[in-house]
């Protein structure tokens, strides 16, 4: 039988770890002192586009999220890399590249790494970052009534499967490859000014896999308007080809008992909001007296968001 960690770390031994052992939260956070803590996460991947510089970008900015769904600012980080010795010198140089310009972008500096050789490339961040402890975002804030805000579209497992496969154009997929490259600064500022004390990046568990994890740790339900739902072009195509990558299939097997959707809904719209994501955008939850001013912030900052739902007592999660 596997022994969970938390039988060896017990959280009441570490009072300085604020989040890293009971929580199903993004990062890991060690208090400094009575203003800040310091924020700690690592993330790294297999390349899910053809072109090495925007693989770089893409697992920089996903690696930083992290730091921003918790509602710090990320400083420093380091390269964990794996890439076949048999790979160009010139195709690795482009990736660590990419990652160094996306990392500059958000103000953080790469002060070295770790690289082994593998069958196939790899590339992430493990990255640092700094919260003030009154404005630390969890996953276990949400309270009935809070408005739930999307700040990218969903479908980026669906389209990096098209891309592998063939069935899309390298033009049709840019869309999608600049969304991934953007960073979650400008929606982490949002959440954090207008009040939010919950909140995450939607990652590899997909839009209601993260989801759940929030309910299930606030001890709430939610309420996703599936029509508000924001998707990438040609996702919907793609998704009726049944164009999905594997995770998107272990996320529908693992977390489909706990969700709602109408009687009427295609299996293929379903699934698209299980599909594993990568890089995407931050879900959070706003007070509802706060999210006309949210959203009309946003608008002026033009930073994009989407109100995709709310949330509710009923500890379940439901798509209408």
């Amino acid at each position: 039988m596997l022994r969970p960690i938390k039988e060896i770390f017990h959280s009441e031994d570490y009072p300085d770890l604020l989040a890293g052992i009971n929580q199903l939260d993004d990062a890991a956070i060690w208090k400094l002192d009575e203003q800040r803590g310091l924020v700690i996460t690592t993330d790294f991947f297999t390349p899910i586009v053809d072109d090495p510089t925007d693989y770089g970008l893409i697992a920089a900015a996903n690696s930083l999220s992290d730091i921003y769904a918790m509602g710090g600012t990320p400083f420093l980080a380091l390269n964990i890399a794996a890439f076949p010795p048999q790979l160009p010198v010139e195709i690795t140089s482009e990736i660590l590249l990419g990652g160094a310009e996306k990392a500059k972008e958000a103000g953080v500096v790469i002060a070295g790494g770790h690289t082994i050789q593998d069958k196939e490339p790899k590339y992430g961040l493990v990255a640092l970052g700094f919260v003030p402890l009154d404005r630390i975002l969890t996953k276990s804030g949400m309270h009935p009534g809070d408005v739930l805000f999307l700040s990218k579209p969903i479908g980026s497992g669906v389209i990096a499967s098209a891309i592998k496969a063939k069935k899309i154009k390298p033009e049709d997929a840019e869309e999608t490859i600049e969304w991934m490259k953007r960073l979650n600064r400008g929606a982490a500022e949002l959440a954090v000014k207008h009040g939010a004390l919950s909140a995450t990046d939607i990652t590899g568990f997909s839009l209601l896999g993260h989801a759940w994890e929030m309910a299930e740790a606030s001890g709430v339900g939610l309420r996703f308007h599936f029509d508000a739902i924001p998707l990438y072009s040609n996702t919907d195509r793609l998704a009726d080809e049944w164009c999905f990558p594997g995770g998107t299939f272990d996320n529908a097997e693992f977390f489909k008992s706990h969700i709602t959707f109408p009687k009427k809904m295609k299996e293929e719209a379903q699934m698209i909001l299980f599909d594993a994501q990568t890089s995407g955008g931050l879900l959070f939850a706003i007070p509802p007296e706060k999210a006309d001013e949210c959203e009309k912030s946003a608008a002026r900052k033009n930073i994009p968001l989407w109100r995709v739902g709310v949330v509710t007592e009923s500890k379940r999660i439901e798509v209408i």
